[in-house]
């Protein structure tokens, strides 16, 4: 059973390929042969059915009549009326305002149950300042990884601002000079 696992998956010898030699003839397939039919087809089960030969002409063609008419609704088709160009309007682009003066939530997490406080305040456009200095290395590890997404995600930044402290700024939010002192003040330096 094993040698014919082996040949299945062309790993070994045939022995039944050696039998077979060169002056082997080998008959070629021949197409099946197909009955012709020698009755008419069926007739249509609607006699008063036209049978569609010669009733059908190409669009476009002249035929006497006005293109516009529908032949079988008499009704007639109006022509589409002429549409003037359409200019795009200049788009003005605003920038969005800037906070200048958002303080940020400082937050030391013990457990990643407190990611969503992280995520919410970011969310909420407020600077998060997230000290894992107290956490351990696999929490700390998780921890970097949801921040740095979430703030990928939501198009912010994240900055490193001492050992294990990480600022996460949201988008259009800007850290003062004044807090980024205090934070240098507290031992965090920006």
């Amino acid at each position: 059973m094993w040698r014919r696992a082996m040949v299945y998956l062309g790993l070994g010898d045939d022995a039944e390929y050696d039998e077979y030699g060169r002056d082997d003839v080998v008959e070629p397939e021949r197409p099946p042969v197909r009955e012709r039919p020698s009755h008419r087809p069926p007739a249509s089960a609607y006699p008063d059915e036209p049978s569609g030969i010669g009733s059908v002409r190409p669009i476009g063609t002249s035929s006497g009549h006005d293109p516009r008419e529908v032949a079988d609704l008499g009704q007639t088709v109006a022509p589409a009326p002429a549409v003037a160009p359409v200019r795009p309007r200049p788009q003005v682009v605003r920038p969005m305002a800037v906070m200048p003066n958002a303080k940020p939530f400082v937050v030391m997490p013990t457990s990643f149950n407190q990611a969503q406080d992280v995520a919410d305040r970011y969310k909420g456009s407020q600077p998060v300042i997230m000290n894992l200095q107290g956490a351990d290395r696999d929490l700390s590890r998780r921890l970097i990884d949801f921040a740095s997404g979430l703030c990928y995600g939501l198009g912010g930044q994240m900055e490193r601002v001492a050992n294990q402290v990480y600022l996460l700024t949201p988008t259009n939010v800007e850290v003062s000079p004044e807090e980024r002192r205090r934070l240098h003040e507290r031992g965090y330096d920006t």
